[in-house]
């Protein structure tokens, strides 16, 4: 098993993954979360060093819910990102460290590099660090299909 490193906020001293964390905390404040009361922020970081912010967006109907990763994802699409993905920071409401849902998982594994780094933190601004190929590994891709 693949074990994350684990630290702190203050650590930090990287001037891109500081901004990308205030910036997914920042996001995280504009949750549309009635239903669950968990607030997301998500920031992604395209391969040209551009960032973008999403945050949890909830429906009645669960289904039409979409994660904040993923709003930052399509986010980034429309605004012409370029690939892969070089890093991804995701922020939760709680005192645990949330990594990426299973779908997300799915989703980001169109736009990562398996080098892609995933950061995922608390309340606390206490972080947990994975490589995306750790987080999700044998991921379904495009490989199976574009034959």
């Amino acid at each position: 098993m693949i074990s994350a490193k684990k630290f702190k906020y203050s650590q930090v001293k990287n001037p891109i993954l500081k901004s990308m964390i205030e910036s997914a905390y920042a996001v995280q404040k504009n949750a549309y979360a009635p239903y669950s009361g968990f607030h997301i922020g998500s920031t992604i970081l395209d391969a040209k060093g551009f960032e973008y912010t999403g945050c949890n967006v909830e429906n009645s109907s669960y289904g039409g819910t979409v994660c904040a990763e993923r709003v930052a994802i399509w986010k980034g699409i429309s605004h012409n990102m370029t690939l892969p993905l070089q890093a991804v920071v995701v922020v939760s409401s709680e005192k645990d460290q949330w990594p990426p849902c299973g779908l997300c998982r799915q989703v980001m594994s169109e736009f990562c590099s398996p080098k892609t780094v995933v950061f995922f933190g608390n309340n606390r601004k206490e972080f947990k660090k994975m490589l995306f190929k750790d987080l999700l590994p044998e991921a379904f891709s495009n490989k199976f299909i574009l034959k």
